[in-house]
Formats: structure tokens, sequence, C-alpha cells
């Protein structure tokens, strides 16, 4: 083969490459904008306010800053505090949700807009 032929052969291939890698980039920023409406969707969007007294898991989930485990152990804190003090309501207000494993004041104050305590 001569230089002409390899030339061209060398250029039909750096521009398959430069296509293929254009595809890429496209699918990746295509994944990453589908990742981002997905965290997106997750964002608080209650009808009310809830209570922490009777709250599922789900809901106590979405409140700002808890997620699973934060919500898993007020709702272990909650059954807790009923087997101990029978049926009384463990939390009364946001001190008293204070009183749970990982909630500070400042976790407390960002979901305070989102809670009732009845």
């Amino acid at each position: 083969m001569n230089e002409f032929g390899r030339n061209k052969i060398q250029s039909f291939a750096f521009i398959i490459s430069v296509l293929i890698a254009f595809g890429l980039s496209c699918c990746f920023v295509w994944h990453l904008t589908g990742l981002e409406r997905a965290v997106n969707a997750n964002e608080i969007l209650l009808d009310s306010k809830i209570n922490p007294n009777h709250a599922p898991l789900a809901s106590m989930a979405r409140l700002p800053g808890i997620g699973p485990a934060r919500a898993e152990a007020i709702i272990t804190y909650r059954e807790n505090y009923r087997i101990k003090n029978g049926n009384d309501r463990p939390f009364r207000n946001l001190d008293d949700l204070q009183k749970v494993n990982g909630i500070g004041t400042k976790i407390a104050q960002n979901m305070s807009n989102w809670l009732k305590f009845e």
C-alpha cells in the first residue's frame, strides 16, 4: 500500500474515533441530566406537615437532613419510648426530637417547617 492509501486510512480512523468519542460524551451528559432529574424528583413535596409521633419511615426520610438512617433512628426512638412510657407522645416539640441520636439543633431547625407535634 502506498503512502497516500495509509494516510487516507489513518484519517478515516481518526474521524471515526472522534465521532465515537463525541457519541459517548453525549450519552454521558444525557445520563447525568437523567440523574439530576432523579435527584430533583426526591425533593420534598408534602401537602401538609407530618407528625413525627406517627409518620412512617418513607415520610420521615424525605425531610431535609434526615434520610433513611436518621428516619429509622427516629422511629426506633419513638417505639422504645412508647414501650417504656405507654402510649404517650415521644415528641412534643423540636427539643424532644433532638434526643434522637444524630439529630442536632441545625437538623431539627431545617425540618421544623415540615413538622407538627400533636
